[in-house]
């Protein structure tokens, strides 16, 4: 992807960066521009980086080379807590919760100023009204999809501009792919959204544009929209299995 061009109402700009984990060289110059108040999936194979560019972003892999502005402010080279505590939340592709403790004390465990939860349960608890008939239950008597919301509803504790979500469909049966959609599309309203989502159909329609990676390099990005019409490019970077998923998806 060439000719950088920052997108207009753009909250995070990535621009460039070179990351390494060790000695081996995952991002090699990855470019993605986040609009505020609008959903960015990042698409791509598995390995291609996708993973590591959110962790880049937030400092937990930080990017050797290149920028990443956070509402104007450059952010590469700062601790992870730091760029957290200026409002980007993370929803890590392995939930990582707490599993000995009780849902509502794993919530409490991700405020940043007290009061923080009860100031954003009426949001938290509307999303997943599950997680209030459960909160006293310890993380490891929670399904797989009521780990996952757990997880994700540990990022709104907080106050977040942005939120990063890896994979919040992984290992969800359909019908609670279908809830995660509506709450995630629901969360639109309140904070912008940068996901990383192999499910095509679910990210085709949550996300209004789209970044594809591919071997450590951003290689595409655009409106959503022309992308699901595109069939050859969708192939060529996501799959061969792809053809059906992106006629249900138009």
């Amino acid at each position: 992807m060439s000719g950088y061009i920052e997108l207009p109402n753009t909250l995070l700009s990535v621009q460039g960066i070179d990351t390494y984990i060790g000695q081996f060289h995952i991002l090699e110059g990855v470019s993605v521009d986040v609009p505020a108040g609008a959903i960015t999936v990042l698409l791509g194979r598995n390995g291609a980086g996708k993973t590591t560019t959110l962790k880049s972003i937030l400092g937990l892999t930080p990017p050797r080379t290149g920028k990443v502005i956070f509402e104007g402010v450059e952010i590469q080279g700062k601790r992870a807590f730091n760029i957290a505590n200026m409002g980007i939340g993370y929803v890590p592709e392995n939930r990582a919760i707490f599993k000995a403790l009780s849902v509502l004390e794993n919530l409490k465990l991700a405020e940043r100023k007290k009061g923080d939860l009860e100031r954003h349960e009426s949001l938290i608890y509307g999303l997943f009204p599950d997680l209030k008939r459960l909160e006293k239950l310890p993380g490891d008597h929670l399904s797989g999809g009521q780990q996952q919301m757990l997880a994700v509803a540990r990022a709104l504790v907080p106050d977040n501009k942005l939120l990063l979500i890896d994979e919040p469909s992984e290992g969800l049966a359909p019908i609670l792919i279908q809830e995660m959609m509506e709450a995630i599309r629901k969360l639109k309203e309140t904070t912008t959204i940068l996901l990383v989502e192999q499910n095509f159909i679910m990210a085709s329609k949550l996300a209004e544009r789209f970044v594809i990676i591919d071997d450590g390099r951003s290689v595409h990005s655009g409106l959503m929209s022309d992308l699901v019409l595109n069939e050859e490019l969708v192939q060529q970077y996501l799959g061969a299995s792809i053809k059906t998923r992106v006629k249900e998806a138009k």
